[in-house]
């Protein structure tokens, strides 16, 4: 291919309008990581100091249904929003109101049925009136998730930061530090509803500005009908991949006490901060890739799902060498009984790391395959399952401890996601004949810098343990940063950090 300026493919593939849209988005998105990081961090130390791990198994288990339930209720449209707008002549507006229409469909039925039986959220305790009012708190997830991808194909990704980064986060922290004294036993269930209702009202009120009110707009069965039937594949993919991310914890409740599925949790929440990073890119990366798709160039997609692919490895990466290196001190900062859950850290943190990549291609793959994509991922859930029984019963059978035992799924579900993404990222690359993967040979030179300052703090004496988070976490992120930007960087990956990316020439 060429290279042209003003919007058009380059050699690198893709037009200097996507990539500056992907670097645009990246830079957001990671001011919204840190944003998101620094307020995620009050509701960790107050889940875990004061409502302490037996609770929090009991939370962790009643949010996995809302959770399951919503992504449901969205019906894939979080990402299927881009190509149905983009393929038709209607109004924008109105279409997204279909949109809404399914998701809140979708989210009465599931809050209907979880309201009836109570006790698959709640098992073995007794729910008090305000949490068993807490299916009723799907619809708002759902429509919060596609309000935020409507205004993402309109390239605002700052009202995703807002509502998922600063609202719902910092209204969950101070929610929970409140309602303890009030509420010890439910305040958490408390304090997630208020969140999610916060973020909806953050995430319409910019909606409303943007798109306005549908003018004329009738509901239509048979457009319903067919919109559910065609973003179905994509339904299934996003159930897939929660469920990739989410049947070690469903595993754990089967096979372990809620005291240890609460230690599990913390460690999930943990390693799910830098996870966010990826699920973060996916509203400008879908309209961008159907952008391309539209032209019918291959090539850019190709270069798109590389260059957002190694923006967010290198940065997985670099935090799971943060979070798992000094891991101890890292869980030991929510709690002291957290501290055995360190090795589930360190395994998580990684999986994420090594996720992100087939996660980057599925991308691309639920536009261009999505009946293989799908049949990749229930083929890993299926491993993964039985390979976290397998390792669960296999340490059962030599009497490791149960701490050990517990870090069974975190184990399988590293293997797994690893598997994937060189099955997945394979698979793209011959459809689209072009290199997709993110990783390059110079990162391992920032990880090899990053393992030996990291491990210089972790070898002090007990007693100077604070100096790993003080001063350790600190210096390995420069070190890491320094050898990444000095040897792995491009200078495409320098209009991340640039105010206007370089246009090609």
């Amino acid at each position: 291919m060429t290279t042209v300026t003003g919007g058009v493919p380059t050699d690198r593939g893709g037009t200097d309008d996507e990539i500056n849209a992907l670097a645009k988005g990246g830079r957001t998105n990671i001011l919204g990581f840190l944003m998101r990081l620094v307020a995620r961090i009050p509701f960790l130390f107050i889940a875990g100091r004061l409502y302490g791990p037996d609770t929090l198994g009991t939370f962790a288990r009643a949010v996995l249904f809302v959770e399951v339930a919503a992504l449901l209720a969205t019906f894939g449209l979080k990402r299927g929003l881009a190509l149905a707008i983009s393929d038709s002549d209607r109004p924008h507006v109105d279409i997204v109101w279909d949109c809404l229409v399914v998701a809140a469909l979708a989210s009465f039925l599931a809050s209907g049925f979880l309201l009836l039986v109570p006790d698959l959220m709640y098992h073995g305790s007794a729910p008090t009136g305000l949490e068993r009012l807490l299916p009723c708190i799907i619809v708002f997830t759902a429509w919060s998730d596609i309000t935020l991808a409507a205004l993402a194909y309109r390239r605002n990704v700052k009202a995703t930061v807002t509502a998922r980064a600063v609202i719902e986060p910092w209204t969950i922290s101070i929610a929970a530090g409140v309602l303890y004294p009030i509420a010890p036993h439910d305040g958490l269930v408390i304090a997630y509803m208020l969140s999610m209702i916060a973020a909806l009202v953050a995430s319409l009120v910019p909606f409303w500005r943007s798109y306005g009110a549908p003018v004329g707009w009738r509901l239509h069965p048979g457009r319903t009908i067919a919109l559910i039937r065609r973003n179905a594949p994509l339904a299934g993919a996003d159930a897939l991949e929660w469920g990739t991310r989410n049947v070690d914890r469903s595993i754990l409740f089967v096979m372990f006490e809620p005291r240890i599925v609460g230690i599990y949790w913390m460690a999930q929440q943990v390693a799910s901060i830098p996870g966010k990073l990826k699920t973060s890119f996916d509203p400008i990366l879908g309209p961008v890739i159907t952008t391309s798709l539209a032209r019918g160039d291959m090539g850019a997609i190709a270069a798109q799902v590389r260059q957002v692919g190694f923006w967010i490895l290198a940065a997985q990466t670099g935090l799971a060498l943060m979070g798992s290196i000094p891991g101890e001190a890292v869980m030991g900062t929510v709690g002291p009984q957290f501290v055995s859950g360190t090795a589930a850290l360190a395994f998580l943190l990684f999986a994420e790391a090594a996720a992100s990549t087939g996660a980057v291609c599925e991308s691309a793959l639920v536009y261009i395959a999505r009946l293989q994509n799908m049949a990749i991922s229930i083929g890993m859930l299926l491993f993964q399952v039985a390979l976290s029984f397998g390792l669960i019963f296999a340490m059962q059978s030599v009497g490791w401890p149960v701490a050990f035992q517990a870090a069974g799924p975190a184990v399988a579900l590293f293997v797994s996601v690893t598997i994937t993404s060189i099955i997945k990222s394979t698979y793209l690359s011959r459809l689209l004949k072009a290199p997709v993967a993110g990783w390059r040979w110079a990162m391992a030179w920032a990880v090899l810098a990053t393992c030996v300052v990291g491990g210089a703090f972790t070898a002090l004496p007990k007693r100077f343990e604070w100096a790993e988070l003080a001063i350790g976490e600190p210096l390995m992120a420069a070190a890491y940063l320094y050898v990444l930007y000095r040897w792995a960087f491009r200078d495409e990956d320098r209009a991340l950090i640039r105010r206007k990316p370089a246009v090609a020439g």
